[in-house]
């Protein structure tokens, strides 16, 4: 349990300062960074054709950001198609079929990095030290990107001061945004952590896999290739930028990408390093530094409750080991140099961010614990991933204000701009968007079993199809895994969740704060909501649950919780 604290402890610490500089990096005014990377950025900027001066309406930015998605995934998808005719491929890798280049493009393109092939062998050393590295830095700027709009915009854009009523606001530009992002904040850290990685073992190199000898020489095989390449810098870029897809099959289970207790508290801190930062960043930009506060309590007091739930979870006997061995914590699926404590905060901080990456087996989780990870992918705002994770958030917070308005008998504002029907219109569709996309993908799954091609019955068997989807749609990227999806019919489906769960709810978001960021500001007064305030984040907490309650009950029932409930009538429970 002190590991626990000492991993959170600390990523907390870090996240501090490191929000503060990207409040910097992101406020447009003179900033210490521009020594270092203003020519860098200048250079980026003249190649790409873009002035950085020019700044962009809520639809502009949209249309920016859409538009850059559209070129990187057709430039992925060709070059996972086509990659045995590309250099960079010493072990003659061949070509992915068309329905797996087409997922795996528009998964990475997501910032989801589902992985429905094994890195290793089946991608070679271009497509993953190339496409899907860069893709890795990139698309979580993105959003990051589009997260700073949206902040803007709650303020009024960055010409309140001279636009009138009514008049289009000044958002930033995307492409000032999105290379700040990348060159400023996720390059540094992430060539940091590499370095941490690279000194814990972890392998950085571009020669072709390894054979070595066996260690038991009688056995029939002599020999073993063992595949390597520059793991390191990728696993770095995986845990800071809430990618997830990992070099190897297994992930961050795997020895050669997770070695020791010490690399695994440097990913494991990782994974909520910028997401965390990320929230103190958001109080700087928006001059409310209270918000941040609120915000990291309303965040923790979920993120705590959900750890502490998987973690006796885990602690607690498998029953698919009773009464065949001494009486001991869930070990199936979990690496002994972790155990179950630290394979439960890395299942629990890996679904509430969107990363997807894994250190342990999900499947193998007790019904408890498999429940929680579930539940903070359905959430997505427990940290979330970078930048899209505090857009959702930001989204409970509307709905949350919308909501306090009602029972106080004033019109719903925050920051002195209402939120009328247009806004709460969008915002609502938000609400309904994964409901209707995951529950009505996992019927259809469910209803036709030559489709489904999970490897377990009854209420597991639901448990492995539904978490795929909701995994697909939260742009997270983990499995319960022994489900059998690389095949037209989940690559396919699983593109239509991809791509609906990462482009609504970052584009709709957009559009509400361009329509408030246009509206007459009233001044604060005593009746005004206070954001900042302990009942407001209660208020909070309870919508999120709620919303999260009602919409996925039923689902719950049908699977982890009707699990539990199973296991424990047959005796085999805890």
């Amino acid at each position: 349990m002190l590991d626990i604290f000492i991993i959170c402890s600390l990523a907390l610490i870090l996240a501090m300062p490191l929000g503060m500089y990207m409040t910097g990096v992101f406020s447009g005014k003179p900033h210490l960074s521009d020594k270092i990377f203003g020519p860098i950025e200048n250079g980026l900027y003249r190649l790409m054709g873009v002035n950085q001066q020019q700044g962009m309406s809520w639809k502009v930015y949209g249309s920016a950001f859409l538009l850059s998605n559209l070129i990187l995934g057709i430039l992925a998808f060709l070059i996972l198609k086509f990659q045995h005719l590309l250099p960079f491929n010493p072990d003659q890798i061949g070509p992915l079929s068309w329905d797996l280049a087409l997922h795996t493009a528009v998964s990475f393109l997501t910032n989801t990095n589902q992985q429905h092939y094994s890195g290793q062998a089946q991608l070679s050393y271009l497509s993953q030290g190339f496409l899907i590295v860069t893709l890795q830095f990139v698309t979580p700027a993105m959003a990051l990107a589009v997260c700073v709009a949206i902040l803007r915009g709650m303020r009024g854009g960055r010409n309140h001061e001279s636009a009138k009523e009514g008049e289009t606001r000044d958002l930033g530009n995307y492409y000032v945004d999105l290379v700040r992002g990348v060159v400023r904040v996720l390059l540094p850290v992430a060539a940091v952590v590499a370095l941490l990685l690279t000194w814990q073992g972890v392998p950085s190199s571009f020669s072709g896999a390894q054979h070595v000898n066996t260690v038991d020489s009688a056995s029939q095989v002599a020999t073993q290739e063992v595949p390597i390449g520059p793991v390191a810098p990728m696993v770095a870029i995986k845990q800071l930028g809430t990618n997830g897809g990992g070099w190897y099959g297994p992930n961050s289970s795997n020895p050669l990408e997770n070695p020791t207790p010490v690399s695994n508290a440097i990913e494991t801190i990782a994974l909520v390093l910028i997401p965390m930062a990320v929230v103190f960043m958001a109080g700087g930009l928006l001059r409310y530094k209270r918000f941040s506060t609120m915000s990291l309590v309303a965040m923790g007091v979920m993120s705590v409750g959900f750890i502490a739930a998987t973690v006796y979870s885990e602690l607690q006997p498998n029953a698919a080991f009773a009464h065949l061995s001494a009486a001991g914590p869930n070990m199936e699926g979990k690496e002994v140099r972790f155990g179950p404590e630290l394979s439960a905060l890395w299942g629990t901080l890996t679904t509430q961010t969107s990363n997807g990456s894994v250190n342990a087996m999900h499947d193998s989780f007790n019904p408890i614990g498999g429940l929680m990870t579930r539940s903070g992918m359905l959430i997505s705002a427990i940290w979330g991933g970078i930048g899209c994770g505090f857009v959702n958030f930001i989204v409970y917070v509307w709905l949350a204000v919308f909501l306090s308005g009602l029972m106080i008998g004033r019109t719903p504002e925050i920051f002195g701009r209402k939120i009328e029907t247009k806004e709460i219109t969008l915002l609502a569709s938000l609400i309904v968007l994964p409901t209707f996309c995951i529950l009505v993908l996992t019927a259809v799954t469910v209803a036709f079993p030559a489709l489904t091609g999970n490897s377990n019955p009854g209420f597991h068997g639901i448990s492995q199809v539904f978490y795929e989807y909701t995994s697909a749609f939260a742009n997270n990227g983990s499995g319960f895994e022994g489900l059998g999806d690389d095949t037209p019919w989940w690559n396919i489906s699983c593109v239509l969740a991809l791509l609906a769960g990462r482009y609504l709810p970052l584009v709709l978001p957009l559009a509400v704060a361009g329509s408030m960021a246009r509206k007459r500001v009233s001044p604060d007064s005593a009746g005004s909501l206070k954001l900042a305030s302990p009942t407001f984040c209660v208020t909070l907490i309870a919508v999120i649950l709620i919303i999260n309650f009602l919409s996925f009950l039923p689902a719950a029932v049908m699977g982890p919780i009707g699990e539990a409930l199973q296991l424990a009538e047959t005796g085999m429970g805890y």
